[in-house]
Parts: C-alpha cells; sequence; structure tokens
C-alpha cells in the first residue's frame, strides 16, 4: 500500500473513532438506550426459551412453571401490572432527585445523574421484565386462537426470575438513590468525571497564546449554533499536510458559538503564496468540531469546575447559608487543582511530519483555571473565612506540587491576593481577617 493510501486508512480509522466516541457519549446521557438494548435482548431471550423442550425427568424440568396454561397467563400478566407499577415509582422518584439536585446544588448537575450507571441498569431490569411477561402472554396457552394447554413452562419461569431480579432492584434503587443525592457523593463523581476530561488532554499543549490571524488569512465560519464540546485537530491536519498552511481556531472547548460567525481561520506562510479554498476547510474544521446544544464533560475541564463552584456559591447564598458544603467543594477543586498544576495546559500545536502545515487550538491556561476558581468563590464567600482560609489552602496545595515554573507561581500570587481582596471587604471580624492576611502573605513570601 502506497503512503497516501497509509494515511488515508489512518484518516478513516480516525473519523471511526471520532463518530463512535461521540456516539457512546450521546449512549452514555441518555436514560433510553440500555433500557431499549434490554427490551430487545428480552424480546430474543424470551423467543430461543419458548423453543426450549422440557423433557419429563430432565433437571430443567424441575425448574419449569408446574401449573395450568391459565395459571402462566394469570402469572404473566400480573408480572406485567406490577412491573408497570414499579416503573412509575421509579420514574417519580428520579424525578425528585434530579428536582433537588437542580435546586439545592446546581441544574449543571442533572446531565451527571442521566448518565448514572446503576439508573440505567435498574430502568433496564424493569423494562426487560415487562417485555419479556407482556410478549408471552400474547403466546402462552393461546394456539391459533384456540385455548391450550401446551406452553413454553421454562419461558414462564424466566418471567419469575425476572420479577424476582425487579424486586431486589427497588431495594437496590432505594438504597442508590439515597447516596446519590448525597453531597459527598456528588462532589466526588464531579471530581472523578473532571479529572477524567483532563487526562484527556493532549500533552502538547504550551501556555504561549495562539498567534494572530495575519491580514491575508481566510475566516472560516460555524454551520452551527452551540457549544462547542469536542475538538479534534487530528482531523483538521491531512487536508493541510506537506504544504505551508496554518488553520487556528478561535474559540475553545465549552464557548458558546454562533452559525456563521468566525470559527477559525487559514492562512498560508506569505501573502504571496496561492490562498487557500475557504470552502474546502471550512468543511473540514466543522467536521473536527462538534458543537451540541449543551457543555459537556468529554474534553471540558472547566466544566467541571463550573459544576463544583455552583454548588459552592449556592451552598453560600443567603437562601441555604451553609458554608460547609462550600469547603466540601472546594477540597474536591483543590484535588483537581492539584492535578492541574503538574499538566502542560495552554495552547495546543500540531505539525505535520515536515513541520509545515500546523493547527493550532487554543486552550485555557494554569493562571485560566486558578483565577476562575478564586474569583467566582471568593466574590461570594467574601464574609467567610473558613471558605476563603480552604481557597488559601487550594492554592497552597497547588504551590507544593509546582516545579520552578515563575508563570504559574505568579498565577498563584495574584489569586491569593484577590483572595484576600475579598476577605477584606467583607470580613467583620478582626482576628479572622488577621488570620487570613498572616496565611495569605505567608503563602506569597513562599512563592515570590
Amino acid at each position: 500500500m502506497s503512503g497516501s493510501g497509509r494515511a488515508h486508512d489512518r484518516r478513516r480509522r480516525r473519523q471511526r473513532a471520532v463518530w463512535w466516541e461521540r456516539w457512546r457519549e450521546y449512549a452514555n446521557g441518555t436514560l433510553w438506550v440500555m433500557p431499549g438494548i434490554a427490551a430487545l435482548l428480552a424480546l430474543l431471550t424470551g423467543f430461543a426459551m419458548a423453543h426450549v423442550r422440557v423433557r419429563p425427568g430432565s433437571v430443567l424440568s424441575h425448574v419449569a412453571f408446574q401449573g395450568t396454561a391459565d395459571d402462566a397467563r394469570s402469572l404473566l400478566i400480573e408480572v406485567t401490572g406490577t412491573v408497570v407499577t414499579v416503573i412509575a415509582l421509579t420514574l417519580g422518584l428520579t424525578v425528585v432527585a434530579l428536582q433537588l439536585s437542580s435546586t439545592q446544588f446546581s441544574p449543571r448537575l442533572l446531565r451527571n445523574f442521566l448518565r448514572d450507571r446503576g439508573t440505567q441498569v435498574v430502568l433496564s431490569v424493569f423494562i426487560a421484565t415487562f417485555v419479556y411477561a407482556a410478549a408471552g402472554s400474547f403466546t402462552v396457552g393461546v394456539e391459533s386462537g384456540a385455548r391450550t394447554e401446551d406452553y413454553p413452562r421454562l419461558a414462564v419461569s424466566g418471567s419469575i426470575v425476572l420479577l424476582f431480579a425487579s424486586l431486589g432492584m427497588v431495594v437496590y434503587y432505594a438504597d442508590h438513590l439515597a447516596h446519590s443525592i448525597q453531597i459527598d457523593a456528588i462532589t466526588r463523581q464531579v471530581e472523578r468525571n473532571t479529572r477524567r476530561a483532563l487526562n484527556r488532554l493532549a500533552p502538547e499543549q504550551t501556555p504561549e497564546p495562539p498567534p494572530r490571524a495575519p491580514g491575508w488569512a481566510a475566516a472560516l465560519s460555524s454551520r452551527r449554533t452551540g457549544y462547542v464540546q469536542t475538538i479534534h485537530p487530528e482531523l483538521m491536519l491531512p487536508p493541510i499536510a506537506g504544504s505551508d498552511t496554518t488553520i487556528c481556531l478561535r474559540v475553545r472547548v465549552g464557548q458558546h458559538v454562533i452559525a456563521g460567525t468566525v470559527l477559525g481561520w487559514v492562512w498560508a506562510s506569505t501573502a504571496d503564496d496561492p490562498p487557500p479554498d475557504p470552502p474546502v476547510f471550512e468543511a473540514a474544521l466543522n467536521n473536527s468540531v462538534r458543537i451540541g446544544f449543551e457543555r459537556t464533560g468529554e474534553q471540558d475541564v472547566a466544566f467541571g469546575l463550573r459544576q463544583l463552584i455552583d454548588i459552592a456559591c449556592k451552598a453560600l447564598s443567603p437562601a441555604v447559608n451553609d458554608p460547609y458544603t462550600a469547603v466540601q467543594a472546594i477540597d474536591h477543586l483543590s484535588t483537581i487543582a492539584n492535578d492541574l498544576a503538574t499538566r502542560p495546559l495552554g495552547t495546543l500545536t500540531l505539525t505535520d511530519s515536515e513541520g509545515a502545515a500546523r493547527v493550532i487550538v487554543p486552550g485555557n491556561t494554569f493562571g485560566d483555571y486558578i483565577h476562575f476558581i478564586c474569583s467566582m468563590i471568593g466574590r461570594y464567600g467574601g464574609s467567610e473565612v473558613t471558605v476563603l482560609l480552604a481557597l488559601v489552602r487550594l492554592l497552597r496545595t497547588c504551590a507544593s506540587a509546582l516545579s520552578e515554573d515563575p508563570e504559574r507561581q505568579r498565577a498563584l500570587v495574584e489569586a491569593a491576593q484577590m483572595v484576600l481582596d475579598d476577605g477584606e471587604r467583607g470580613i467583620a471580624r478582626p482576628s479572622d481577617l488577621e488570620s487570613l492576611r498572616s496565611v495569605v502573605r505567608k503563602l506569597q513570601a513562599g512563592l515570590a
């Protein structure tokens, strides 16, 4: 196979991987995909078990249903009605949990509850039981419109097994729901999702800002309106490979774009070179940037930070007045910030094998993330010293993880000063203010 053929195959594989990633993200964030698959499996299982003949005296004869055809039909009808009631109860409890998390913590947490694997499994078992029993009631005891005593006894026993599984799922779901709406479980899950998104970031990022587009650059417009969910620069590189061409995005992951506005630019190395064909590169850019109606946590680290910040700000509101919950959220933010302190962050630049073609994707720097955390929480928690001291502990954790990096150390110094400014505006007790000043000055002196 020629070099161009291998490159084409690699591009096709990357496109398929991106498509599969998009479908998996959609399937994980819905409550109907797994139950739908479970319903199909239940139908196939029921069809297969209906063709199993149980011989008298065999091992299967001891577990096969022993009643008459009328008993079997009554059992299947009762199982169907019972499971419908349980499904309604489960959906009602789910709605209550979603409403509670939305109003008390953050509306951006609803996506996490929809992605909850335990809830999806419970609904899948209920739906599978209902479909299995409902489909069996059409055939058991009836053949060609007439009553018959010949029916698949082992298949009827399967409905009893599914009924017991559904009852077990009711108990499991009650326990799972009670734990899932606890603030500790919510913040831990957000932390895990955010760290997972952070681990997916490319390690080639640099803190330098992206270059400014020259005057001869051609603008590439967005074809959709929404939030940038994912960016795959590796899909933009093949169209410009081997040429001295640069594609530079204007937006970052998580930002909102409007159809028809500039999504990025493409330009040649000099104004004398042949200008790029904008429609070709615009199509490649739009295929590489997924834009949806909501933000997701696949590549958007700031979205995870936003969820924890929302929890802290809600807890600090006069209606809730729960500073300890805000401190818990900051503790989880400290774990994420510690990971941010040890990773390369900023602009991602991909080049081809010859180093001429470039794809540039802007990103948040370490200072952007730290400023985002401290500015929001400090603004709403400026009168609560325990919250501000928790923010200082977060900065101290980052400082202990940093190597000799003057830019990041300067970002921590500025963030510490921001926290101190918020405290001086809001703290009324002089002793509390003095304790805050002491720890901030100590931190700044260690970073100087």
